[in-house]
């Protein structure tokens, strides 16, 4: 390991890192615009140059690599100097646009002029203006800031995966833009605003709400998808204004989709905020203890075998755990969290978790995806894949119709029997699976959620155990979920009883006049006609699907109006939190059900969250440790059955839109427009607002 001095002290660095890193080793903090961690060097700002001993004038520390015996100044007035006459160049051309730039609070050039700057400049030409560039209806352009530090397109095409982003022309003239003018069509487009350390990208549908100074900053996790990125919800007064990432190596490390960022306006429309009792075929509005005791009447009414429930994909864990006890104390046994009709059942955990973890794609040398499409299922993890490929230690191959997923896969057909033929070892690539060091499997819902889903799940398995997937200190197998609730829900057990039915047996029955009552908790992803000769008692936060169909509605509380556990793809507990909250007579799920106990005369054993906790950990361990990934000991799941020769199909057909919050938010309907009803309108949005 190289030794180097920093300002007389010596720290040792791994091979190839910068001198900008060694500098950082020693504690010494260095500027740096176009630098980032997580992308390529450019060396474009020469923001972060430093004195070395021997060298003729200063250096760029992000640029230069670190040597045995070098020895680095970073506080001489000649390091002061320059960085002063960088800062005058970068300064040169930026508009005095601080007081209403949107980055203004949290800007990198800001803080750097204060630290770094003279003070003054001694340029009197005109500054330069460039004309703003439309790059979709999520970033709003200031180009006429623009420092060209480059991170935006360097994050486009390494990270997104998009080559959509360039640069045009030399010198002062040069331009950053997307070619030919057209929209950054990327799930994780939105970073680039994150990226930019001055105001040229800043955020479209967030530009001139607020001040960073003026919200309130709520850490919590992301409900969109089952990653559970890290996330910060920054909210003023009763409203959520914005939507950032927070760090997690282990799963989004800085980065979120674009649905998880925008989404949170839909919080504000189509909100259920008073409860509602269907009388004389019309929904009116009643106070709480007339809904809870018409709920209650009905439920002690009807015979438990006519009772089912079904839970919706973002429905924290306390929530299906209480409704679980409350049920299954009224002794039904038809209850479902798979509103999708996957096949998974709540076995073995090894048999529905992501078991190789989201860091662990770093490791793999070869990866096999059936019946998923990463890039709209979960981006962060199709980010993580992208990141491994681009080591060039990594191939990936795909059962399923042949979709850009950013880097090359090899396309083996859509064909289930595909799979059988792998068993066999048919194919070149089930000799490539048992080779490789670090082999991955990554089952979709695409694959699960068809009726011979058990059977492609028990292929699956055996595919897993003849290519030697789960060996010492690796598990290979892994399940990619759409759903943030779905893990909690299998790990409480939240499927049919004995003799009860799963979502599609609830839906058939109601259909039939079989099942008179059915409870959704948050359910909407349903076919909901098949409700209409049941009485329907919906427990949510969004006048959707569920709603419309409901004799009673129950208002519950969004997951940013709470307090909850949700279970990502690959196991991990993690806490969501209560930023703002819940509108009007809104409540907190757990309690709503709380109280409904009380009316059936079925008291559930806790009267705070706290204890509610306590009950759940004592019944289930497994969420005693948040942000911990326990290995899930290997064991049998799937059924032996026939399989469909019908093609797979992916489950997601628009990104943009998956839940009740997304399809009520206008930012989200506008990516729709833009990305997937019809490329053409990003011609027209040219002489929409550019803020």
């Amino acid at each position: 390991m190289p030794k180097v001095i920093v300002d007389g002290i010596e720290v040792d660095v791994p091979a190839g890192a910068t001198v900008l890193q060694a500098c950082e080793e020693a504690g010494k903090e260095i500027p740096r615009f176009c630098y980032h961690e997580r992308l390529s060097i450019a060396g474009n700002c020469r923001m972060c140059l430093v004195e070395m001993e021997k060298a003729p004038k200063p250096i760029a520390s992000c640029a230069f690599p670190a040597a045995d015996g070098m020895v680095i100044k970073t506080d001489t007035p000649l390091v002061k100097k320059a960085r002063n006459g960088v800062m005058e160049f970068l300064l040169a051309n930026h508009p005095l646009d601080c007081p209403i730039c949107d980055q203004g609070g949290e800007c990198d050039l800001q803080d750097q002029a204060m630290a770094y700057g003279a003070g003054s400049s001694r340029f009197l030409e005109n500054k330069r203006a460039v004309e703003d560039k439309y790059m979709g209806p999520l970033i709003n352009t200031i180009m006429t800031r623009c420092i060209h530090c480059t991170r935006c397109i360097r994050f486009a095409s390494e990270v997104a995966g998009v080559d959509d982003m360039g640069a045009l022309y030399r010198g002062e003239h040069m331009e950053i833009t997307t070619y030919l003018e057209g929209a950054l069509a990327s799930e994780l487009s939105a970073n680039v605003i994150d990226l930019c350390p001055v105001g040229a990208l800043t955020s479209k549908p967030y530009a001139f709400e607020a001040r960073p100074w003026e919200l309130k900053k709520t850490q919590s996790v992301d409900v969109m998808d089952a990653v559970g990125s890290a996330i910060r919800v920054d909210s003023r007064g009763s409203e959520v204004m914005r939507v950032l990432p927070r760090l997690n190596e282990a799963v989004n490390e800085e980065w979120i989709s674009d649905k998880t960022r925008y989404a949170c306006d839909g919080l504000l429309r189509q909100r259920l905020d008073t409860p509602y009792v269907r009388k004389n075929g019309k929904l009116q509005p009643v106070d709480w203890p007339e809904a809870l005791q018409t709920v209650a009447a009905r439920l002690r009414s009807t015979k438990a075998e006519k009772i089912g429930a079904i839970v919706g994909d973002t429905v924290d864990v306390e929530s299906m755990y209480a409704l679980k006890s409350l049920l299954q104390g009224l002794g039904v046994t038809s209850l479902d969290c798979r509103q999708d009709g996957t096949k998974l059942t709540a076995g073995p955990r090894s048999g529905y978790v992501f078991n190789s973890t989201i860091a662990g794609i770093e490791e793999a040398d070869f990866i096999l995806l059936v019946g998923t499409n990463p890039r709209l299922e979960a981006p962060l993890v199709n980010a993580r894949i992208r990141k491994r490929w681009l080591t060039g230690k990594l191939k990936v191959a795909a059962i399923g119709p042949v979709v850009d997923l950013t880097y090359p896969v090899t396309a083996l057909g859509d064909s289930p029997a595909l799979l059988a033929d792998l068993i066999a070892g048919k194919s070149e690539i089930s000799e490539a699976l048992a080779k490789a060091e670090r082999p991955m499997i990554i089952l979709g819902q695409g694959a699960l959620t068809r009726a011979d889903g058990a059977a492609i799940l028990a292929q699956a398995r055996a595919l897993t155990e003849k290519a030697s997937l789960v060996r010492d200190g690796w598990n290979g197998f892994n399940v990619l979920h759409t759903a943030a609730s779905r893990v909690g829900g299998l790990d409480i057990g939240f499927v049919p009883g004995a003799g009860g039915k799963d979502v599609a047996g609830i839906l058939a029955a109601a259909e039939a006049g079989e099942i008179e009552t059915v409870y959704l908790l948050a359910a909407d992803e349903i076919d909901t006609d098949k409700l209409k000769n049941a009485f329907v008692i919906y427990q949510g936060h969004h006048g959707d699907q569920g709603a419309h169909v409901a004799d009673v509605i129950l208002p519950g509380a969004a997951y940013t109006e709470k307090e909850g556990i949700y279970v990502n793809t690959e196991g991990r507990v993690q806490l969501g939190r209560m930023a703002v909250f819940p509108p009007g007579d809104a409540r907190e799920d757990w309690k709503i059900l709380r109280a409904l106990s009380e009316g059936l005369g079925k008291v559930l054993p806790f009267d705070t969250l706290a204890q509610l906790r306590q009950t759940l950990v004592a019944a289930y361990p497994v969420f005693a440790q948040v942000d911990h990934v326990e290995p899930a000991a290997w064991g049998a799941f799937g059924a032996e059955g026939s399989v469909d020769a019908a093609a797979f199909t992916y489950p997601i057909s628009n990104f943009y839109m998956t839940d009740p919050i997304s399809r009520a938010s206008v930012t989200m309907a506008k990516c729709t427009e833009a990305f997937v009803l019809n490329s053409a309108t990003e011609q027209t949005e040219k002489t929409g607002t550019h803020g």
